[in-house]
């Protein structure tokens, strides 16, 4: 008997977020496994839909079968208790809580976490991607700790990164340019390192938040970094796996993340890390394989820099950690086998 099930996501699955990965390689990890997946495009606006988007949204989950499973991605799912109360076998992804995103006024902050917890309630399973959003789906937002499976995302195997021989640094940081992604900081701290042989790409959807990006752009050009920071905007995977290979570090200032889907590709492919103490990130990036500073500490964040770029031994220690973590990793196969369990406990 073919297990059918229905996979709603606020827009399209090739959005070039890392959520958006994470949901398009476990619909088609569930598709491999047997399952007929229908997937629901919910609209855009999310977190923040309008009256008519809300109204959108709801429709097709109202019109689903009763007894079949579904999965609501957190993005829409958080902003719509309504919809989690009509649909029965309701099981919750979430890749982080909507509250925590970086910029929201304490009220906007108040009214993502008063919704998501009301949908949450509503949710035969929730899955998370990682221990501490686990942690905080259950202290925060009051879902029963048995309700809860972490499904950390998968990973490809790839090669290793180069060996740095000569030349500038190359630094690489891969999100979107939103402020939670904490590029204000990386740019102030990079700032402070002229004086040192580097170079620093940014990978990431310059269209999210016209305010970040209009920020970044700004702070280039009064860092005087035009020369040294490359904006590329989002890229194919194949460009993306090229500017993996080619880097000698990994940078990324987030002020949080449920997950970090970046820093574990970063250590897939066998780069030392730089981040910070947010969220998750202490779990996804081993002490073998990063530097962490406290989020928003540029100081501190500049020191771990400078660090890396001028001891070659370290670099390489942490580099040598990355590729021993790598192999440790999930695959993404794995990962739709555990998602698929957690859906059959719901179901």
């Amino acid at each position: 008997m073919t297990r059918s099930l229905a996979f709603a996501a606020p827009g399209a699955l090739t959005t070039p977020t890392g959520g958006f990965v994470y949901d398009r390689r476990i619909v088609a990890g569930l598709r491999a496994l047997g399952w007929r997946v229908d997937v629901l495009d919910l609209g855009d606006g999310f977190p923040f839909p309008s009256a008519a988007a809300r109204s959108r949204a709801c429709a097709p989950l109202a019109a689903l079968p009763t007894e079949q499973p579904v999965v609501i991605d957190g993005l829409a799912l958080g902003a719509l208790p309504e919809a989690a109360a009509q649909v029965r076998a309701l099981i919750a992804l979430v890749h982080h809580p909507l509250a925590l995103e970086s910029g929201l006024s304490s009220s906007a902050s108040a009214a993502l976490r008063a919704s998501e917890t009301e949908a949450l309630a509503c949710a035969r399973r929730v899955i998370v991607t990682s221990p501490s959003t686990a942690r905080l789906v259950v202290s925060e937002y009051g879902v029963p700790a048995e309700r809860v499976t972490i499904v950390r995302p998968g990973n490809d195997r790839a090669a290793p990164a180069r060996v740095h021989a000569e030349g500038p640094i190359e630094m690489l940081a891969v999100g979107a340019v939103v402020p939670r992604k904490g590029y204000d900081v990386l740019l102030a701290a990079v700032a402070m390192l002229l004086d040192l042989p580097w170079r620093l790409t940014i990978v990431g959807d310059l269209g999210r938040d016209a305010d970040a990006t209009a920020r970044l752009r700004a702070d280039i050009a009064r860092f005087h970094l035009a020369d040294r920071v490359a904006l590329t905007g989002a890229v194919e995977a194949d460009r993306l796996e090229a500017l993996y290979a080619g880097s000698d570090i990994f940078v990324l200032a987030s002020r949080f993340e449920g997950y970090g889907m970046a820093f574990t590709e970063a250590i897939a492919h066998g780069l030392p890390v730089i981040g910070t103490t947010a969220g998750a990130i202490p779990e996804t990036a081993p002490a073998s394989a990063s530097l962490l500073a406290p989020p928003d500490d540029v100081g501190a964040f500049s020191s771990a820099v400078r660090r890396l770029i001028e001891d070659s031994v370290e670099r390489s220690r942490l580099a040598e950690g990355a590729r021993a973590a790598a192999a440790a990793l999930p695959t993404w196969e794995q990962a739709a086998e555990l998602f698929s369990r957690a859906i059959e406990t719901a179901a």
